[in-house]
């Protein structure tokens, strides 16, 4: 009897690996790693069968390109063969879709581990990561089918020009830590994260694959699980600002720092490296005697890697430069110079003399029409002139200043005044969280990060489910607003959106708040005005109804009431 599970969210048709040449992992003949993070394998590289453990060899099954595992995945492409398992490229037949396939036998002594990782991996159904869709024991053979991301670059590969980008980097490691803290929540660990593991799809969001279920194809623990992933993220920073690994060894295709020297900050490995992002990475490869370059706490998990990075000044996109099209020609103009050909160069232009004056009756006549035109104009000028002066002194001054101020306060409506969001936190008033890590999101400045909500079977009320999902922002201080602004991703019958006056960050419940306004709208965004002018410093947006909308590869997957908010904006 086969024994399948099969992750109950099918997030994309893709996955972005690619066929890679490297040595074999040593680091697993005992089963547990030294330091995955000196590892220099590929997740998805080719090389020979290995050895499981001491004394024992283990040989992948024999499989070829076209055979089918439950006359469904029709294997293309073996991309690694390594340590008594394959890996392969496949297709899905029933859908359609490219996915990968790891595949080892049942008998090998780490397919009771490696079934056991991926169906944990599954049962998160985080988008951030490449998802586990079937963990299968059939006919002697244990495989784990993922996503295939074909759109999706390895960091690997997107360093080989050169480091990223300050604002790229900020955006990786911010994406991979809040992650990896979501996963540890939940009991997950990676323990092989690397710059093969981490890719970045066309729509610039970052991706993990691999989460438990590499580490156990290749049997390595950690006794500090959080730890080991830290200083991973850490090493990902590191090259990412400096095109080398933070270790002795090359690897991954990176140099190393220099022997004898130990772990310099990489501020001073490569000139323009950002400063915060230095620290934040020396922070994060705090261990074995390397210390943080300037005195800042070591942060040991991703959770306080997250919190340092939201403690760090936002870093903005690079402005867009100006490219001139290949057709781009500049123009000059030169007085007098329409119809003439141009001069040649050093050749000197002859100056014409001006034309005789008209001496002729006609002539004489035309000069005395054009005075008299001239003076006639004059004359009118002034008169119109006068009589607006006159006009105009008769109002006091008080009648000037009094249209003055009102002019200047009907500007001043006119105008709102964007209110600083100071903090903000998920508020729950019945069953579970929506995605607390990502709130910071709504208010980042970038309109392209989210928070969303679970997606719902019903809709668009998502009450009997849920009352409603939201987010408590601190304005502050005490004060009165005029309206609030959300940026959301999708449209459809219909979001409806509510304002209420919290107490605090963690309101006691919905009944203890008074409610300011609300808006029902099948647009994308929406501006709830405030109908009840209230001083407060905690405002709850909280969403009551959802549109029904389609596959979202990037957020969700599947289709379902759902909604995600991409920026907020209270204005007073």
């Amino acid at each position: 009897m086969a024994e399948r599970t099969t992750a109950a969210v099918d997030v994309a048709d893709n996955s972005g690996e690619q066929p890679l040449t490297a040595k074999a992992d040593q680091s697993t003949a005992d089963g547990v790693a030294k330091n995955p993070e000196r590892d220099t394998d590929s997740d998805e590289a080719q090389g020979s069968a290995g050895t499981e453990g001491p004394g024992k060899k283990t040989s992948p099954p024999e499989l070829h390109s076209g055979h089918k595992l439950a006359r469904r995945y029709r294997l293309e492409e073996c991309v690694t063969r390594l340590d008594g398992f394959s890996s392969w490229r496949a297709v899905d037949e029933m859908l359609r879709r490219a996915v990968g396939v790891h595949i080892l036998p049942a008998d090998h002594t780490r397919a009771r581990s490696v079934l056991a990782a991926a169906r944990s991996s599954a049962l998160l159904g985080d988008p951030r990561f490449v998802q586990v869709l079937d963990a299968v024991e059939e006919n002697d053979l244990v495989y784990v089918v993922h996503e295939w991301l074909p759109d999706a670059t390895e960091l690997t590969t997107l360093l080989a020009p050169g480091p990223l980008e300050p604002h790229d980097a900020y955006q990786m490691v911010s994406q991979v830590s809040s992650a990896m803290a979501a996963a540890h929540r939940e009991g997950l660990a990676h323990l092989r994260l690397n710059p093969n593991a981490v890719l970045r799809t066309s729509t610039g969001q970052w991706r993990i694959r691999g989460l438990a279920v590499n580490a156990a194809l290749r049997g390595i623990s950690s006794d500090t699980p959080q730890r080991t992933d830290t200083e991973a993220i850490g090493a990902l920073l590191y090259a990412a600002m400096t095109q080398r690994w933070p270790y002795e060894s090359d690897a991954y295709g990176l140099s190393g720092l220099p022997k004898g020297v130990g772990l310099i900050a990489p501020d001073q490995v490569r000139a323009g490296v950002h400063r915060g992002l230095s620290e934040l990475a020396m922070r994060a490869l705090a261990n074995d005697g390397a210390t943080a370059s300037r005195h800042e706490a070591p942060c040991t998990t991703p959770e306080e890697l997250v919190k340092a990075i939201g403690e760090m000044p936002r870093i903005r996109p690079p402005e867009p430069a100006f490219t001139a099209p290949p057709d781009y020609q500049r123009t000059t103009y030169q007085q007098g110079s329409y119809g003439r050909p141009a001069p040649r160069p050093g050749a000197t232009q002859p100056i014409a003399p001006p034309p005789p004056p008209l001496q002729s009756r006609t002539g004489k006549a035309l000069k005395w029409a054009v005075s008299a035109l001239l003076i006639a104009a004059l004359g009118l000028g002034s008169w119109q002139l006068a009589d607006a002066l006159m006009d105009q002194g008769g109002k006091s001054d008080s009648d000037k200043s009094q249209q003055t101020d009102d002019g200047d306060k009907g500007a001043s409506k006119t105008k709102p005044t964007p209110i600083k969001i100071e903090g903000s936190r998920e508020f729950i008033a019945e069953g579970g969280a929506q995605h607390p890590d990502d709130v910071q999101k709504t208010y980042d400045g970038n309109a392209s990060t989210y928070w969303r909500t679970r997606s719902f079977n019903a809709g668009p009320p998502i009450a009997p489910l849920k009352p409603g999902v939201g987010i408590v922002y601190d304005l502050g201080s005490p004060q009165k607003f005029s309206a609030a602004t959300l940026d959301m991703r999708y449209a459809g019958d219909h979001t409806t959106i509510e304002l209420y006056a919290a107490d605090s960050l963690t309101p006691s419940s919905l009944d203890s708040m008074q409610q300011l306004g609300h808006i029902t709208t099948t647009d994308k965004t929406a501006t709830v005005k405030v109908t009840k002018s209230v001083k407060t410093q905690y405002v709850l947006v909280w969403l009551t109804a959802m549109p029904k909308s389609g596959y979202d590869p990037v957020l969700y997957g599947g289709a379902g009431y759902k909604q995600a908010i991409g920026e907020v904006q209270f204005t007073g």
